[in-house]
């Protein structure tokens, strides 16, 4: 017997899965973040999965071949602006590059907003005398004596790492090398990065951007890895351990650690992995919207044709107006501020919001009792009677119907002059409403109509909630997850190793530069065979995937284009090009075959495949489902006028064919699921539910 584990830290619960390789059987495990120390919170969930599995930590881990691992302790770091003191060395002349950004502000017309700081303070940020043109050659000679001094500056400041950003590096390196290279002399024990490794492109911001925040993130991530990992080991775990990533797959954690910016968001990059492999499995899907709502956050991503979306416009914050950006690219996932913990509350003139504000794990929703006095959409939904207070994280949790009936009352049922069930129920439509308009407004962004899309959705919350979004969005079916609660921690069970390798290279269709091109994509090509190596994967489960991102000429930004063979020649640039207008065509429904097109950059995937849960169907037994009812209670439903008895089934007794008409509930330890009057849900051959919306 062996096992794989998937785990997943996100604002509120940490995730676990255990997949037993021997019988396809996956175990769901869920505990309360610990944000004080995240590695807390992951070992009380390996706890959890030993006595369910009825072994011993140590015998669990010996059994388990690979540990595959999403963490916040980047992103947390990033936004609570606990990362790494990092000092800059750029090329004089250039110091405010950091500061500038990319010109002027997001939203120039909003005087409210400050101009933000730049990530690394100016007075952080040194020049030194040097010069590579745009053709790559030495302009300048790089001042040697002048790198010496700001090293030494530096070091009498205390930096904790040192970002070498010098322009044009990415074409020619040799003077960031010969940086690196004295970096090493003055003070070898300072941890540095360069430019032309972290974010090889053309756009100097994002090139700088990614460096600094790679090399603020440096000692954070390699401290939580290396004692996490100590931790493992010492309880006899000799298997693989990988850490997923936000470009959609996983890596070694030596590689993590050289690049921690790729675990920036990586939790919620598993989403659309997931809600593909579920979507296809159940539907033939490959074009599906995969949603999570957890407990400080709704995560929408939308995948096309089987292909995943990356961004490279992903900020630092995604809710922080004017940040800085990434500067690299990630998986395509936006996110709003509404999950179970999100705070409900009235402004000045009267009018109630729910979020942005989470109460997190600490304090958490009034109902944990843990001293959050602010009432949440968890608080909201159990005054509802959507959620069992004895039946809480499986019964694992106790939670409190007086705490959250004080909160609501106190905070928002007084102040609006209405009951304690009104409140709550408008709590509940706010909460709705905010994710109807975000997936609506997303979906008409991304050129998808969710109507004509599968929607696969999970989070611990969103089974209460997908119903009445369903209905205004006019999706009829929804496939909610048998591990729905751990949703991204399942998209890390069936991902890859993978890695981009990514190179600036400017050409035009009309006069292509196959030399050039071809000679970028060979470089990119060994990095990538050179990756697989190092990831020990075997040759037959290896993948190179190729592609140009490219655009009309004078456009802002550019599209990723797959290529479909690895070299770039006369005879097949027209199919190249063509399939730039294509995909042109399916993002902004505009094509102009006439005009030439642009290549900026090119961009070598690789893959490492591992082996992936295998589904196992289930006999059929009928729809007949009273064997799981439980009983009944009252919950909540507008249309049927307040407050209605209503079926309450488990999920864990419910098989194959079992279908139940609305008003019900469905009970799984990790989530629960609404179904309102004039609605079903029906258990798939697979164990997951399908909820058809009238």
């Amino acid at each position: 017997m062996s096992y794989r584990i998937s785990i997943d830290v996100g604002g509120s619960f940490t995730d676990l899965l255990v997949f037993d390789e021997k019988t396809g059987e996956i175990q769901i495990h869920k505990t309360p973040t610990t944000p004080r120390d995240l590695r807390e919170g992951v070992i009380n969930a390996i706890k959890l999965a030993s006595e369910n599995l009825n072994v011993s930590v140590a015998e669990l881990l010996r059994k388990t071949t690979i540990i595959i691992h999403g963490t916040t302790a980047s992103t947390n770091a990033l936004i609570e602006r606990k990362a790494a003191k990092v000092g800059v060395i750029t090329t004089r002349g250039f110091r405010d590059v950091l500061l500038a950004r990319e010109g002027g502000k997001e939203q120039p017309f909003n005087w409210k907003i400050d101009y933000p700081p730049p990530y690394v303070p100016r007075y952080l940020t040194l020049p030194v005398t040097e010069r590579i043109n745009s053709e790559g050659e030495v302009e300048i000679p790089l001042n040697e004596d002048e790198v010496r001094e700001v090293i030494r500056k530096l070091k009498k400041w205390n930096v904790e790492a040192i970002s070498v950003c010098l322009l044009w590096s990415f074409l020619n390196p040799i003077h960031e090398q010969k940086i690196g290279e004295i970096i090493e002399e003055e003070w070898p024990q300072v941890a540095y990065d360069l430019s032309h490794r972290v974010n090889p492109i053309i756009r100097e911001y994002r090139r700088f951007i990614a460096t600094v925040i790679n090399s603020s993130l440096r000692k954070i991530m390699g401290e939580y890895v290396y004692n996490l990992e100590n931790w493992l080991k010492e309880n006899a775990f000799a298997g693989s351990f990988y850490v997923m990533t936000c470009s959609g797959g996983v890596l070694g954690s030596s590689e993590v650690v050289d690049r921690p910016i790729f675990t920036v968001g990586s939790g919620p990059s598993m989403l659309p992995i997931a809600a593909l492999n579920i979507g296809t499995l159940e539907k033939g899907a490959t074009s599906v919207i995969g949603i999570d709502m957890g407990g400080t956050s709704f995560d929408v991503s939308f995948v096309r044709d089987g292909e995943i979306i990356l961004t490279r416009e992903a900020k630092v914050n995604p809710t922080e107006v004017g940040g800085d950006k990434l500067g690299i690219a990630k998986v395509d996932v936006e996110s709003v501020g509404s999950g179970g913990g999100s705070i409900a509350w009235i402004d000045p003139a009267g009018y109630l919001h729910v979020g942005p504000h989470s109460a997190g794990a600490e304090p958490g929703p009034a109902c944990y009792g843990l001293g959050g006095v602010e009432p949440t959409v968890t608080d909201a939904n159990l005054v509802l009677g959507y959620l069992n207070p004895e039946y809480f994280l499986g019964g694992r949790m106790k939670i409190y119907p007086s705490e959250a009936e004080k909160a609501i009352k106190e905070k928002l049922a007084d102040i609006l002059n209405i009951d304690l069930i009104e409140a709550a129920s408008r709590v509940y439509v706010t909460a709705n409403y905010d994710m109807i308009v975000a997936l609506r407004d997303l979906a008409t962004r991304k050129g998808v109509d969710p109507r004509k899309t599968l929607l696969v959705g999970g989070g611990g919350a969103f089974g209460i909630h997908v119903a009445e979004i369903a209905k205004e969005l006019g999706v009829k079916e929804i496939i909610i997850p048998k591990m729905a609660g751990t949703l991204s921690s399942y998209g890390g069970l069936v991902s890859d190793i993978k890695q981009d390798f990514r190179a600036s290279h400017y050409t035009t269709s009309d006069s292509f530069d196959f030399k050039s091109v071809n000679r970028v994509l060979e470089t990119l090509e060994k990095h990538a065979k050179e990756f697989l190596e190092k990831a020990k994967i075997a040759p037959e489960n290896r993948e190179l995937r190729y592609f140009v991102e490219a655009r009309y000429p004078y456009q802002v930004y550019e599209l990723d284009v797959p290529l479909r063979t690895s070299r770039i020649t006369e005879e097949n640039l027209p199919q190249l090009i063509n399939d730039f207008h294509d995909a042109h065509f399916r993002y902004y429904a505009v094509r102009d075959p006439e005009s030439h097109i642009e290549c900026l950059a090119w961009r070598v995937s690789g893959i490492g495949r591992l082996p992936k849960p295998q589904a196992v169907e289930l006999p059929y037994v009928g729809e007949d489902s009273s064997s799981a009812l439980k009983g009944v209670r009252d919950a909540y439903f507008r249309e049927n006028g307040g407050l209605v008895e209503t079926s309450v089934y488990d999920g864990e007794k419910l098989g194959f064919g079992n279908k139940i008409d609305g008003p019900a509930i469905v009970e799984e330890p990790t989530t629960t699921i609404v179904v309102p009057p004039k609605s079903s849900l029906s258990v798939t051959k697979y164990g997951n539910y399908l909820i058809r919306v009238t």
